[in-house]
């Protein structure tokens, strides 16, 4: 007997609206059969168990089925039912409606009128009741899976501030940001993304906050994606990005509740990923990845220090090494005398220009960097401080590099960690290369041309907003919390609504 649904030439996920067959026992097979027979597939019959049609069936998945919960509700139908005297059973009348009268102590009963709709929902964690002779079945939503505790981000650490981090499971990350917003308003938006893996995805904002044209054009995006699976927030975050072929990110990740509901009260969205620990944010202006959740916890001088620091990081980590080269092998005049003499007598006996010995080095800390993170976490932490001090003081002693080399090298792989989001760390790692690569063709000049080329982030957007506001366009409100943090008594740090009213009332305040 073969399947209801032939695979072959079909594509993943597109499962034809059949009609469900109104003998169960023919309909246990068709599903047993479609299914190859899994063994976490469970089929429960009520009734004489010799019988070819149960009068009534319970099907569900191992795993992701409350197990327990069904246990229970056979016994409770069965009692129902009428248990069995002098070795008669109880009439399948009587089991059918027992049956359904008391599906609603699992879940909700939704009718499943075909069997597109119920392989959705029994590979969604539902119990299905298959009753015999009816043309529909019904679906009590009884999943149940273990899911990851609640646990501080391993990747986003903090000094200040709450420790939790988002889960893998969708409903415990919407709880989170629940718990900080208790506001009606917070609207969320549920869909299912890919063919096959049907995975939901929620679009979370602030009715009344977010601007309506942001939320559209988030809505639109998710809806005009249409692959096979979804399995992390990074495939919805690649397909509906802005520029695709621009380095830098349009759409900020982050695993941190706080974070989120913060960036929400700001008027942005967000989108969260059932699987997926990491929340999506947007839209999201350069400016946000130099910001980090820490901040508004903080003083507003410390903050604000804080991203002077790194945006001098920033800087540090893309043009360090570029500026050694270039001064180094076309500048030199540019040194004073006692500096240069110190330089060129490190270099002495070094077989490589200025550019091979930063491209060695850079390659060798990029490949120490990689392992440290695919290892185990204590021997990572070993082999990539263990691996660098090594491995430069090896290269220094052969004559491979200088030891100034060394020490720009390193001075640009901890300014690299100083950015508080990684995903702008990484147009950073590489546009590095190609500013080494400039700097020692070009000098100084070269430098400068490729700078001019980083103008085109001023035409970049993000959601429709652009990419370097309110730095271009010049929006001095923005600026209070761009390079520096106003004081929050100011008021400037509350959504644009509230701005005002905000602002007033510190006047009143001042006045009385």
């Amino acid at each position: 007997m073969k399947p209801t649904f032939s695979w072959e030439g079909t594509e993943p996920g597109m499962l034809q609206p059949l009609p469900l067959d109104p003998d169960a026992g023919r309909l246990l097979e068709t599903i047993r059969q479609d299914m190859g027979g899994s063994g976490d597939l469970v089929i429960r019959r009520f009734g004489d168990p010799a019988a070819p049609s149960p009068p009534a069936a319970l099907v569900y998945i191992d795993g992701i089925s409350d197990e327990e919960t069904a246990d229970r509700y056979i016994s409770d139908v069965l009692q129902a039912a009428g248990a069995e005297e002098d070795g008669l059973a109880p009439p399948a009348a009587a089991v059918a409606s027992a049956a359904l009268r008391l599906l609603g102590t699992i879940g909700s009963g939704d009718p499943v009128p075909d069997m597109a709709a119920l392989y959705e929902r029994l590979l969604s964690g539902s119990a299905i009741l298959v009753l015999d002779g009816s043309e529909l079945a019904f679906a009590a939503s009884n999943a149940k899976w273990k899911s990851r505790e609640i646990a501080e981000s391993p990747n986003q650490t903090a000094i200040r501030g709450p420790r939790e981090s988002f889960t893998e499971t969708m409903r415990v990350n919407t709880a989170l940001l629940r718990r900080k917003i208790k506001d009606p308003r917070l609207w969320m938006e549920s869909m299912q993304l890919g063919r096959m893996t049907k995975t939901e995805v929620c679009l979370i904002y602030i009715q009344g906050l977010a601007k309506p044209s942001v939320v559209e054009e988030a809505r639109s995006r998710l809806q005009a994606i249409d692959i096979d699976g979804v399995l992390d927030s990074g495939y919805v975050e690649e397909l509906i990005a802005d520029d695709r072929r621009s380095f830098f990110p349009t759409i900020k990740n982050t695993e941190l509740p706080d974070s989120v509901a913060g960036e929400l009260m700001e008027g942005k969205i967000a989108i969260l990923v059932d699987g997926s620990p990491d929340a999506l944010i947007a839209p999201a202006p350069f400016f946000t990845f130099m910001q980090s959740a820490e901040d508004y916890y903080q003083a507003a001088l410390y903050s604000s220090l804080l991203r002077m620091l790194r945006l001098l990081g920033l800087f540090i980590a893309l043009l360090l090494p570029s500026i050694y080269i270039a001064i180094t092998t076309f500048h030199r005049d540019m040194l004073p005398f006692t500096l240069l003499f110190s330089l060129m007598a490190q270099r002495e006996g070094v077989p490589f220009p200025a550019f091979v010995e930063a491209l060695v080095m850079e390659i060798t800390f990029e490949i120490l960097r990689e392992a440290g993170l695919r290892m185990p976490r204590p021997i990572g932490q070993a082999v990539s401080v263990v691996g660098t001090l090594v491995i430069g003081q090896a290269a220094v002693d052969a004559g491979i590099v200088s030891a100034a080399m060394v020490i720009v090298v390193s001075v640009t792989a901890i300014a690299t960690f100083t950015l508080p989001s990684y995903s702008i760390s990484i147009p950073i790692r590489m546009l590095r290369f190609a500013f080494m690569a400039v700097a020692a063709s070009f000098g100084l000049y070269g430098i400068i041309l490729a700078l001019l080329l980083l103008l085109h982030l001023s035409s970049l957007k993000t959601f429709g907003e652009s990419y370097m506001s309110p730095i271009a366009p010049l929006r001095t409100r923005g600026l209070a919390d761009t390079l520096a943090r106003a004081p929050r008594w100011t008021g400037f740090l509350q959504p644009m609504l509230s701005r005002r009213a905000g602002a007033r009332r510190y006047r009143d305040r001042r006045h009385d």
